[in-house]
């Protein structure tokens, strides 16, 4: 059997990821979903990135939502950290 494309991920594994693209949580959480933005250079583009909190572990489904939320490609998501770059088998992203 070979390696997932987007193996799962878990909550503690997703917000440092999202820190390290630049994120942060920009407000207090909405029940279960907490908010991560980010501001572009620019100061006018912005992304925001909604992480159910209830979640142990992301599938899939989830991830790839995240990601596209992000704007980031799957490479530079998995990329962020040392972590999960090894479980994506991708190279680190530096920014």
């Amino acid at each position: 059997m070979g390696l997932r494309r987007y193996p799962p991920l878990p909550l503690r594994d997703v917000i440092q990821i999202l820190e390290a693209l630049g994120f942060f949580c920009c407000r207090k959480p909405v029940g279960s979903h907490a908010p991560y933005l980010r501001i572009a250079g620019d100061g006018r583009t912005r992304a925001i990135v909604t992480v159910d909190l209830a979640i142990d572990e992301f599938g899939e489904k989830l991830i790839k939502a995240m990601i596209s939320q992000s704007g980031f490609t799957r490479e530079q998501f998995y990329g962020a950290t040392k972590t999960t770059s090894k479980k994506a088998q991708v190279k680190p992203y530096t920014a």
